[in-house]
């Protein structure tokens, strides 16, 4: 966590650089298209400042008060920096639409779009870093943070091309439509972020996450993993808490029963990094289990084993243990 506070830090100085820069391209031009840019900067430094107060927030250790640790806080700052940056393009849309109605002149625009060229690639560059930081640490704060500033470069690309054409033809109504295009881009991008931070708030199941952790326990499965039931996932910051239910043979004792859920929080762990952790509870298989059992060495067999179920998000989502219908 340390080494991601330090790396969110890094991206504020950065973030300052680059609003600078296109401050000043602003004030050289007058282009409400780099003021879009201009009013996105500003959104990243505030952003940013609250994703690091997040981050520190995020790493202090559990507490009484606290059971599952302070991670719920990465969800606050990603709905915090979905609605800043709705804001600034509901501003942008309706500075161009004003300027539609009272047209000006842009200036000096060739060094604008230098200035600015030279900030997206610096957005780029720092906004891959966060997505590769955020995916790797299971932070959603530094991922959400991370996305933002690419779109920010994907879209500067567009408006540089934009730009050249009023250079060129000295059309500047083209500067306001432009304007609005990445106002609507901006906004959309906040309610998709605004979308993810409320449904982690709401313990929305993560079907991608629930899918990619079903298929991990499915490919390491052992023939004595006889049935997966009741799974749930939930996300606390970049902890995430699994509960499910294990069938295992009814004749283990408790120590041979703990050896196996060490083996699959190992598994989890390996996949997901040390801040998985695992509730299981562990069931005693039944007779009708047989006829789904693989337990090749098993000497009380009550049912000829017929089939292997295999798990998908689906089934594992059930709160009883699987059987055959007759």
């Amino acid at each position: 966590m340390k080494t991601l506070i330090r790396i969110q830090f890094l991206t504020i100085l950065g973030s300052l650089l680059i609003l600078l820069t296109k401050a000043v391209a602003y004030f050289l031009t007058g282009s409400n298209a780099i003021l879009s840019d201009v009013l996105e900067s500003c959104i990243n430094v505030v952003a940013g400042s609250f994703a690091l107060y997040s981050l520190k927030v995020a790493s202090r250790p559990r507490d009484e008060n606290h059971p599952y640790g302070h991670g719920k806080i990465e969800f606050l700052s990603a709905t915090l920096e979905g609605s800043l940056i709705i804001m600034a393009g509901i501003l942008i849309i309706g500075k161009s639409i004003y300027n539609f109605v009272f047209p000006y002149e842009v200036h000096q625009l060739d060094v604008g779009i230098y200035l600015t060229a030279i900030a997206g690639l610096f957005n780029f560059f720092i906004g891959g870093v966060l997505v590769y930081q955020g995916k790797k640490n299971h932070s959603m704060t530094m991922e959400a943070d991370g996305k933002h500033l690419l779109s920010d470069a994907y879209s500067t690309v567009g408006m540089i091309l934009g730009l050249g054409i009023v250079y060129f033809t000295n059309l500047y109504w083209i500067d306001n439509l432009i304007a609005m295009i990445f106002g609507l881009i901006i906004s959309i991008t906040g309610v998709q972020i605004l979308k993810k931070s409320i449904a982690g708030i709401m313990d929305e199941a993560d079907e991608k996450l629930l899918g990619s952790i079903v298929r991990t326990l499915q490919e390491n499965r052992k023939e004595n993993w006889i049935d997966l039931h009741n799974l749930r996932v939930i996300k606390y910051g970049s902890i995430l808490h699994l509960d499910c239910h294990m069938t295992l043979p009814w004749f283990y004792d408790n120590r041979e029963s703990h050896t196996e859920l060490d083996e699959i929080e190992k598994l989890i762990k390996h996949h997901y990094g040390d801040q998985a952790e695992m509730f299981i509870h562990t069931d005693p298989c039944k007779d009708n289990s047989c006829r789904l059992c693989q337990l090749s060495s098993c000497d009380v067999r009550k049912n000829t084993f017929e089939t292997t179920l295999v798990w998908t998000v689906k089934n594992v989502l059930s709160d009883a243990q699987h059987e055959l219908r007759s």
